[in-house]
């Protein structure tokens, strides 16, 4: 068997529907639309959730508690395993980050946290940290500072 041989199962696919192409297509005319009314006309139909004037379910249902979403702060995530690319003694902050390509978004700031081995004493400058990560970078004789 070739890939040139492969054809897809029978009645598996089916030819486009080619509208407005004369009566005897069965799909000439109006087109599939129908005679009148708002779906025939071009940019016809109603938006979504429109429910024929009826009150919307979006509107019917009642708007309840809070939601912190909007607020949330939301870090930039650095692995403590990505930090070994950097010399032992350096100063690994957000734009060191930025240069080695750990960090894309700066949204509200780094965070480093404690996936993989860290064996190079390094001073981490970031906004936060996990306590897993904390503990690696000490442990390594380096030290975590919170800016």
């Amino acid at each position: 068997m070739n890939l040139s041989e492969l054809k897809p199962a029978p009645g598996s696919t089916k030819g486009r529907k080619r509208v407005g192409r004369g009566t005897g297509s069965g799909h000439g005319k109006t087109s599939g639309r129908g005679s009148n009314g708002q779906n025939a006309r071009s940019g016809g139909g109603v938006r979504p959730g429109f429910e024929g004037g009826q009150l919307p379910l979006q509107r019917r249902v009642p708007k309840r508690g809070f939601s912190n979403a909007r607020y949330k702060t939301e870090y930039a995530v650095v692995n403590i395993g990505d930090l070994e690319r950097f010399e032992a003694g350096s100063v690994v902050n957000v734009e060191a980050l930025r240069k080695a390509g750990l960090v894309k978004a700066l949204k509200d700031g780094v965070k480093v946290l404690g996936e993989g081995e860290l064996t190079k004493n390094l001073l981490v400058q970031a906004n936060a940290f996990s306590k897993s990560a904390e503990e690696k970078i000490t442990a390594a004789g380096g030290k975590a500072e919170v800016v």
